[in-house]
């Protein structure tokens, strides 16, 4: 990302993805003389600093390398989490017992300790020193230097050199996306979304694992916002930190308290009692902490939602997000942008005819929409069965924050029949689906296929239709013939209308009215106008 403007243009560049990039390589050289509980802290802002630059901007690029590039240093950073952990352990113990060198002295009973504490307040364990912060520190000691000897062959097998050449042609795709832009915003309200979820289930259960995985969600909400809303982050960096460190403060105790225990370092009862009740303590008082920050009508989570996209926003820049990607696999995305363009023309004037889905009709159209849309983002992959690679790619991809599951997965399968095979009940993408929804998936697919027709040629002379209804009368009763499709820009004796000729045949069979096109006439387009 381009960094930040400074006075000096001297300055060393303190941010950007660049910078993050060379700064991993740098600490990997310091981390690997002594393995301090610094220099792997640092290693590992430096990793995460990269991995989510690149959680941003793969939503939004489709380029391989940002997939590449986080799981390689993912697979480092995670490799040094256990001698993290420990370091922190280690730090925590100090902070519960300062005193932990000295002797052990007889241990109070746990009800004492409570008594002589005031209400929400724990005494100090260095009142009551017993050996179970030795005997733990021996243990992580030992540990400590079996972690050490891991990171060290994980540094090994870590590509340096493939980082640097990631170093390099990363930031230059980076780059392409201004800080700010509301596609980020958007992506962040997606991040907003799930952590606010994670929150709600947090306070219903309490459980450890539901505020780790809220740590998690605020975690990654936090880095879209510190990586690329200069703006909002400069509003919210304090409280977005503040709110991660208290969560993750708590994390820090509950893998204190477990390893104490699976470690089975505790002396007796009391001594269990005694650090447990301390480490419930510790641990609730940050937990208050967040709900006094997090919980009502004018808490952050309120804050932060104001500023980010709202109502109608959020699916216009979900469709933009979609064509980006798209853009960056389709070989031809203008093709697809007018296959789209005369997909929802043939469907609103099909609509206008008193053809009804058979599936919900905004559902529907969204479905079309997306489906022509994203219909050849498998010609990345080839030019054979790509058709087929859309499906996979359309259903793996994810679903933006705006757009339906249901309407998406839909899609997929549509954009899967836009050629080849003609799709049938029975084919297995279709066979599960209930009646209506295979019903309406192949009523979309008939319209896409005849819409990619029209523009068989790539060449953007059909960008107007007009769709009408042609009755016959008889007697008392009108009784529909046939569908006429005007269309501007096409010519009957092309290569186009061979084509369209063929396609038009499944619109025909749903419709069960032949479906007739033609050029589109100077007059029925001015009165179009």
């Amino acid at each position: 990302m381009p960094s930040v403007t400074t006075p000096n243009p001297r300055a060393k560049k303190t941010t950007g993805l660049r910078y993050w990039m060379l700064q991993v390589l740098e600490e990997c050289k310091r981390v690997s003389a002594d393995f301090s509980p610094d220099s792997v802290h640092d290693l590992r802002v430096s990793l995460r600093r990269c991995r989510s630059l690149a959680d941003g901007l793969m939503a939004l690029d489709s380029d391989p390398g940002w997939k590449t590039m986080k799981k390689a240093g993912k697979r480092l950073f995670q490799r040094l989490g256990d001698l993290r952990d420990i370091h922190v352990m280690e730090e925590w113990i100090e902070k519960l017992e300062p005193n932990v060198e000295r002797a052990p002295t007889p241990a109070l009973l746990a009800s004492d300790l409570t008594s002589a504490s005031a209400p929400g307040e724990a005494r100090s364990p260095s009142n009551v020193p017993d050996s179970t912060a030795p005997a733990l520190l021996k243990i992580l000691k030992a540990r400590e230097a079996e972690q050490k000897r891991e990171a060290q062959a994980a540094l090994a097998e870590f590509d340096q050199k493939q980082w640097r050449q990631w170093s390099k042609s990363l930031p230059a795709r980076a780059a392409r996306f201004r800080p700010g832009n509301a596609l980020f915003k958007h992506l962040a309200l997606e991040r907003w979304t799930a952590a606010r979820e994670l929150h709600n289930r947090a306070l219903r259960n309490r459980s450890q694992t539901a505020f780790h995985a809220l740590r998690i969600g605020i975690k990654r909400f936090r880095y879209i916002v510190e990586n690329f809303l200069p703006a909002e982050h400069k509003a919210w960096s304090n409280d977005l930190k503040h709110m991660q460190d208290l969560l993750g403060e708590v994390h820090d105790l509950d893998v204190l308290w477990s390893t104490a225990v699976s470690c089975h370092v505790f002396p007796d009862a009391d001594s269990r009692n005694r650090w447990h009740l301390q480490i419930l303590v510790e641990r609730g008082k940050r937990i208050e902490g967040y709900r006094a920050e997090m919980v009502g009508e004018k808490s952050l989570w309120q804050v932060w939602r104001a500023a980010l996209p709202q109502g109608r926003q959020i699916q216009s820049l979900a469709t933009r997000r979609m064509k980006l990607w798209a853009n960056g696999l389709d070989p031809d995305f203008p093709h697809s942008e007018r296959v789209a363009s005369l997909a929802l023309q043939l469907y609103d004037g099909l609509l206008a005819t008193g053809w009804q889905p058979a599936v919900d009709g905004i559902s529907a159209r969204s479905s079309l929409l997306a489906a022509a849309l994203l219909h050849d983002v498998g010609k990345s992959k080839g030019e054979k069965g790509h058709h087929k690679a859309s499906f996979d790619m359309i259903r793996n991809h994810g679903n933006p924050l705006g757009w339906k599951p249901a309407d998406l997965q839909r899609a997929g399968i549509v954009a899967r029949f836009h050629r080849g095979a003609l799709p049938t009940r029975k084919h297995k993408t279709l066979r599960d689906l209930l009646l209506d929804e295979q019903k309406g998936t192949i009523q979309l697919a008939a319209i896409l296929r005849l819409a990619n027709a029209l523009d068989a040629a790539h060449d953007g002379r059909v960008r107007f239709l007009r769709v009408e209804s042609s009755d016959a009368n008889h007697g008392r009763r009108v009784e529909p013939r046939y569908i006429v499709i005007s269309a501007e820009g096409y010519l009957p004796r092309s290569a186009t209308a061979r084509v369209a000729a063929a396609e038009r045949y499944l619109l025909e069979t749903i419709l069960q009215r032949a479906v007739l096109i033609r050029p589109m006439s100077p007059r029925t387009r001015s009165a179009t106008d």
